[in-house]
């Protein structure tokens, strides 16, 4: 009599065989996509400790090295009020990194010959401060000196108290303008969401679309990021996980998943989700979408004042790791890839709310990286949290927006990436 145990193992070997002729791998193949067993408990150590100190309600992670594993794993809840769990298939607002697909549209009609990196903005938008000095490439690039309009205190008073406002462009460009260039064109490096905005004008000007519109066909659809959007108003596609904040006006914790992001527009108003910005991120890195020399205009990286840290064309580089970060109340995110080992990493944060002035963003890629790449950790240098910064003394950061009086507590992630 056959035991129940050696038809199991029969069967279970007769399916195996059936999967590998079907052309399809069996389970030790997918077994070894897989971290070794230390590597997981030590990446889920660090993340639970990071979100128990920093008090982060909940976190979706996505790392993936050829070779050697695939980590996704979402922590903590999506809702505070009804515990709902996080998971990895939610819709996030993903704040600045929507700078990477803004100039991913520009550079997309570079290689079309309908726009040049070296022409003068003035060519596109009228008014502009200095606008037939400052390049495009200089916009995208955060050397033009224009007056980041998220450091205006009437625009921080004007988003604290409605954060429904909607902002056209126009407008955060006149909050802007206001103000005289913080420095002559090109001479150095500070982070502007007005830069973004312009660009966006630019888009918009040359096809006759809407951002939006031009982004979802030129980008998103190539690539199928059927998840990825550009809101036009201040909702958010089904799945989502509420997001926190405390920039509020007596700095309590409140959900702002619903508060209109047009005052980030081309800086930081997109939203995506861990699947789409798998894919987009490699994309982003090794350029499938553009022509070579435009990649390589792109991936033209340049000091930004620290050892490590550097920007190229709406992308920034941390110890090897390239891409972007971003903040809008509510949500971070931290979206990159080391292309010595084509690893990517992406970190969806449903909060904005800092650990003792570091960001949450930076914390889980410090602790992710030092984990799975030790020669190469995710980590803007603990100067640039200090407030302090040379050449450029007024670093852009997320609690920018939080009120006039913590303007010294900016930080370099910020300024590649945060508040949006």
């Amino acid at each position: 009599m056959i035991r129940l145990s050696m038809l199991r193992t029969v069967l279970t070997a007769l399916v195996a065989l059936l999967l590998v002729g079907a052309g399809t791998a069996p389970s030790q193949a997918a077994r070894q996509e897989d971290f070794d067993a230390a590597t997981v408990e030590q990446l889920a150590e660090k993340i639970t400790e990071i979100m128990e100190r920093a008090d982060i309600p909940g976190v979706t992670i996505g790392l993936w090295i050829p070779g050697r594993g695939e980590y996704v794993k979402s922590f903590g809840v999506s809702d505070t009020k009804t515990g709902t769990p996080m998971t990895s298939d939610l819709h996030m607002r993903i704040g600045s990194v929507t700078k990477t697909f803004t100039v991913e549209g520009l550079l997309l009609l570079v290689d079309q010959g309908r726009v040049g990196l070296d022409d003068p903005i003035a060519t596109y938008v009228a008014g502009v401060p200095q606008g037939d000095r400052i390049t495009l490439r200089e916009l995208a690039g955060m050397r033009s000196g224009l007056f980041d309009y998220s450091e205006d205190e009437s625009w921080m008073q004007s988003l604290l108290a409605d954060p429904q406002r909607i902002y056209t462009p126009q407008q955060l460009l006149d909050y802007a303008f206001a103000h005289p260039l913080n420095f002559p064109p090109g001479t150095k490096w500070e982070y502007s969401n007005t830069n973004l905005v312009l660009l966006g004008m630019v888009i918009e000007k040359v096809t006759g679309q809407r951002l939006g519109a031009y982004l979802e066909q030129a980008v998103y659809q190539p690539l199928k990021l059927s998840e990825t959007s550009f809101p036009t108003t201040n909702g958010i596609p089904d799945p989502y996980a509420q997001g926190y904040t405390d920039f509020t006006k007596d700095e309590s914790v409140t959900a702002a998943t619903h508060w209109n992001p047009s005052w980030a527009w081309a800086a930081g108003a997109m939203i995506s989700t861990l699947d789409d910005l798998h894919t987009w991120v490699p994309a982003l890195a090794d350029g499938r979408l553009l022509g070579p020399r435009t990649q390589d205009q792109r991936l033209e990286f340049r000091p930004v004042g620290y050892p490590g840290v550097s920007y190229g064309l709406g992308i920034m580089r941390v110890d090897g790791w390239i891409g972007h970060n971003g903040d809008l109340p509510g949500y971070e995110t931290l979206a990159v890839q080391l292309p010595s080992q084509k690893a990517t990493l992406v970190i969806l944060i449903n909060s904005d709310i800092n650990y003792k002035g570091d960001s949450l963003s930076t914390m889980l890629g410090r602790a992710v990286t030092s984990v799975v790449t030790p020669d190469h950790v995710f980590d803007l240098p603990s100067a640039a949290q200090s407030g302090q910064q040379t050449p450029t003394p007024s670093p852009w950061d997320r609690t920018a927006v939080r009120n006039s009086q913590k303007q010294s507590d900016k930080t370099l992630a910020a300024q590649v990436g945060r508040r949006a």
